[in-house]
């Protein structure tokens, strides 16, 4: 099978997919987190994570964790946290494991929580550090929507980056979302309440377009062709390793011969008596 009719079958199933999960929305959660810069970082630590967000795709209720909300439960000043650091991040930490032991059942939406700088890993390995003992959620239980969205609509359908671009061609609020690298210097400058806004804002603009790519109604920059995959490559790949195809276009090239043929037949008197 060619690359291009690859890339339709990959289409074909993430679309199945989506489909699946949209049934199974009761069960179906869209996480996002925030944390340290993973690009600055010049310790070899990993970076820390500082509030994650997860949204029920039915109902739309959102749990949420964040330092400054443990901080505040266990009296630690707003100008001291920087000083309880690691016992705040584990106390938010064993709150979400716990939350996820009890929701291992359920498919996990995401936007390139892919490895260990930021991802499942990433949270995984950081709660490791801080002496605790991470459940990790079924690969086959993850939906990365990012690569989905390639999937569906080609590697071009909008600019880079691409969940910014998104949110201003479909006109969806940005209200307290933040680059990766406004909340990096948000961190730097001790501003957790707006990293868990920022936060909370992407779980629910991940939802809103998980639900528009499902009902078809997502904006992109994808020509219908490459949306639907009936490029021009699709269509010679199909017609090469299709065995119809490939016997008719054998057959044309025989009637060509014969043709040729009988026309030289003729010209050399084939048709005297």
């Amino acid at each position: 099978m060619g690359r291009e009719l690859k890339r339709l079958k990959r289409r074909k199933d993430v679309v199945s997919r989506l489909d699946a999960l949209l049934e199974q929305a009761t069960t179906t959660l869209v996480i996002h987190y925030s944390c340290e810069s993973f690009y600055d970082k010049t310790d070899g630590k990993t970076p820390r994570v500082t509030s994650l967000a997860v949204r029920n795709l039915a109902s739309g209720q959102t749990d949420s964790f964040s330092i400054h909300q443990i901080a505040e439960e266990q009296h630690v000043a707003f100008e001291q946290i920087a000083e309880h650091y690691d016992a705040l991040e584990r106390h938010m930490l064993d709150r979400f494991f716990d939350f996820l032991r009890t929701r291992q059942h359920c498919n996990w939406i995401h936007w390139n929580m892919r490895d260990v700088n930021y991802g499942f890993a990433a949270i995984e390995h950081r709660y490791r550090v801080l002496g605790g003992a991470p459940i990790q959620v079924s690969e086959d239980r993850k939906f990365d929507l990012s690569r989905a969205l390639v999937d569906i609509y080609g590697v071009g359908y909008i600019g880079h980056p691409r969940l910014e671009m998104l949110i201003e061609l479909n006109k969806i609020t940005a209200k307290d979302f933040m680059t990766g690298k406004q909340e990096a210097a948000a961190f730097d400058n001790k501003e957790f309440v707006k990293l868990h806004q920022s936060t909370l804002r992407k779980v629910d603009t991940l939802a809103n377009i998980f639900e528009r790519t499902t009902n078809k109604s997502l904006k992109t920059k994808a020509t219908w062709a490459e949306q639907y995959g009936f490029t021009p490559a699709v269509i010679g790949e199909w017609a090469k390793e299709h065995w119809l195809v490939t016997t008719l276009v054998a057959g044309g090239g025989l009637l060509t011969f014969v043709v040729r043929v009988f026309d030289l037949w003729a010209l050399f008197g084939g048709n005297n008596p």
